[in-house]
């Protein structure tokens, strides 16, 4: 399986091959913004995504744990409105009372937009949520990545995991008008770019700490073994939606999530940090929770004074 990341590097983009290991140095590869989308719509699949990585001779070395060293989720485009985050819900099999036939008519899940890639962190980055969160759920998924081609026409490019945190409190108040606010938290993805088909199985662990120490830890499933529906019919429904079809547009889509510690009764608090550590694919992800300060003033504020003008 081959894994490429891109970064950020004193001002300059760069893409690296494979997992980097603590206290080893760093190869790096200058890249341009959307050098790596090029590759993903020119096709050859993997081979030709690592060309592209390394067709400059001006590599440089740096230390893994540099300060000025940020990475990027995977092909992250330097416009904002350039990338979407959206997600499934409901998909796993442990929510439906049995498992599927194998000629079962496909029914699409629920779907929603979490929003574009700049609201994406990395590792190590803290998770923003509303001050207002009612009861936190973090999520650890898998993310398929696309790139829509001039035609419209959506080309895989491989995948990578997130964390959909979102507020699993204020959805159950209102499941079907308020999850969209529900999910208006952070979401963190690594930035590890698995070039192979949508994984079969992915296992791991969650620890959340407070204050240092593990609070709660639990262990997770993902992946198309886990999910109930088949995630080609997932993909091709969504896709069948032109909005989702923007030329040049980088699709994240969230698979789905199990159950996790809001189902076991604990309950995420300002300040603690989540981490998943995704012992199948030797990656971790870690961030920690910080509540949004509410701001001085209301929305409504804003119109005192204000008159429409005269016609």
């Amino acid at each position: 399986m081959f894994i490429l990341f891109e970064c950020e590097y004193r001002g300059q983009r760069y893409a690296g091959l494979g997992l980097p290991a603590p206290g080893v140095p760093i190869p790096l590869h200058p890249v341009s913004d959307a050098q790596l989308r090029e590759a993903v719509l020119a096709g050859g699949g993997p081979q030709a995504l690592l060309r592209s990585v390394t067709s400059s001779a001006a590599t440089i070395t740096v230390p893994a744990e540099d300060p000025e060293l940020h990475y990027l989720p995977p092909l992250l485009p330097g416009t904002s409105g350039d990338s979407l985050i959206t997600g499934f819900m409901g998909t796993h099999r442990s929510k439906f009372p049995e498992p599927p036939a194998p000629d079962e008519e496909f029914r699409a899940p629920n779907w929603l937009i979490k929003g574009n890639g700049s609201w994406l962190e990395t590792n190590g980055r803290p998770l923003t949520v509303p001050a207002s969160a009612v009861a936190l759920l973090e999520e650890p998924e898998v993310a398929l990545v696309f790139v829509n081609g001039q035609d419209g026409t959506p080309h895989y490019a491989g995948y990578t995991f997130a964390n959909d945190l979102n507020d699993i409190g204020l959805h159950l108040q209102n499941p079907w008008g308020w999850t969209p606010y529900a999910k208006l938290c952070d979401t963190s993805m690594t930035p590890w770019l698995f070039l192979g088909a949508p994984p079969q199985a992915v296992a791991g662990q969650i620890i959340i700490e407070r204050d240092g120490v593990a609070a709660w830890k639990g262990d997770f499933t993902c992946g198309a073994d886990a999910i109930f529906q088949r995630v080609t019919d997932m993909v091709d429904h969504l896709f069948a939606f032109p909005g989702l079809r923007r030329p040049g547009l980088v699709n994240y889509l969230l698979l789905g999530s199990d159950k996790a510690s809001y189902h076991a009764g604990f309950r995420i608090a300002d300040g603690d940090r989540i981490t998943f550590d995704l012992t199948s694919h030797g990656v971790v992800l870690s961030n920690e929770v910080r509540y949004a300060p509410v701001p001085d003033t209301t929305a409504s504020a804003g119109f005192a004074g204000w008159e429409p003008p005269a016609c």
